[in-house]
C-alpha cells in the first residue's frame, strides 16, 4: 500500500507538468474558483454549526454543569479534547458532504477533463463525445451515492468514537484517512471508466489498491492548507494525478 500511495503523490507533480505544459489552466481554473467560493461559504457555516451542536450538546446532557461543579482540572482537559476532537469528526462529515455534492455538480466537467487529458497523453484528435459524457455521468453519480452512504457509516461510528477521553484523540486522523480513501475513489473510477472497465471491476480494482485512492485524497486535503490557491487547484489536480495514477494499468494491457 506505501508504494501505490507515493505513486499517487507523485502523480500531482506529473499533474502540474502536465497543465502547465499543454495549457490546460482554463479546465482547472473555472471549477476550481467555484469550488473555492463555496468551500469558503461552506466552512464559515459549517464551523458555526459545529460550535453550536457541541455547546448544545453538553448544556443539553448536563455534561458542563457536571463538570463545573467537579472543578477538575484533567477531566476540565480531557473534555476539551474531546469536544475538539468531536469538532474536527464533524467538520470532516460536513467538509464529505460538501465535496460529494460538489463531485456530483462538476461531474460533466471532471469527466470531459478525462476524457482530454488521456486523448492528449495518447497523442489522438480529441473527439467530444456526448452520448459518452452523459454515460460518464450517470456513473459518477452511482458511485458517489454509493461512497456517500458507506462513508456516512463510517463516520457517524467515528462520531460516537470521538467523545471517549484518550481514544478520541486519534479519530480525526482515522477519519482523515477515511475522507482521503473515499474522495480518491471517485477520482480513480473517472480513470478506470476511460478504461472500458465496468462499475464493479472499477470497485474491485480500488478497494484492492487503496493505496491509489488514499494518496490521490491526501493530497487533495492537503492542498487546503494552501489557503485560495491550494483551495482552487486542488479539485482538477486530483482528477489529472488520478489519470496519471491509474494509466500505466492500460499501458500494460
Amino acid at each position: 500500500m506505501l508504494k501505490e500511495i507515493i505513486i499517487a503523490v507523485q502523480a500531482y507533480w506529473k499533474a502540474h507538468l502536465f497543465i502547465k505544459t499543454h495549457k490546460l489552466w482554463k479546465w482547472i481554473l473555472i471549477p476550481g474558483i467555484l469550488y473555492c467560493i463555496l468551500f469558503m461559504i461552506s466552512m464559515y457555516y459549517f464551523a458555526h454549526t459545529s460550535n453550536n451542536f457541541i455547546e448544545w450538546l453538553t448544556l443539553k446532557t448536563g455534561l458542563k454543569n457536571w463538570l463545573d461543579k467537579l472543578d477538575s482540572g484533567w477531566m476540565g482537559f480531557f473534555f476539551t479534547i474531546s469536544s475538539f476532537a468531536l469538532w474536527l469528526v464533524m467538520m470532516l462529515f460536513y467538509f464529505s458532504l460538501f465535496k460529494y455534492v460538489f463531485l456530483l455538480v462538476g461531474s460533466p466537467i471532471f469527466a470531459y477533463l478525462s476524457q482530454k487529458i488521456e486523448a492528449i497523453i495518447e497523442e489522438k484528435p480529441f473527439q467530444f463525445n456526448s452520448s459518452q459524457l452523459l454515460k460518464d455521468i450517470k456513473r459518477s453519480s452511482s458511485i458517489v451515492t454509493r461512497n456517500i452512504i458507506r462513508q456516512s457509516i463510517y463516520v457517524i461510528a467515528l462520531l460516537f468514537a470521538s467523545i471517549i477521553p484518550v481514544i478520541g484523540l486519534i479519530v480525526p486522523i482515522i477519519a482523515l484517512f477515511v475522507e482521503s480513501y473515499y474522495y480518491g475513489f471517485s477520482m480513480l473510477d473517472y480513470c478506470m471508466n476511460r478504461h472500458s472497465k465496468p462499475k464493479g471491476e472499477s470497485v474491485f480494482f480500488i478497494t484492492n489498491h487503496q493505496g491509489y485512492a488514499i494518496g490521490n485524497g491526501m493530497l487533495f486535503y492537503s492542498m487546503h492548507w494552501i489557503p485560495i490557491l491550494g483551495w482552487v487547484l486542488a479539485p482538477a489536480y486530483a482528477i489529472v494525478a488520478a489519470t496519471f495514477s491509474i494509466y500505466p494499468l492500460k499501458e500494460l494491457q
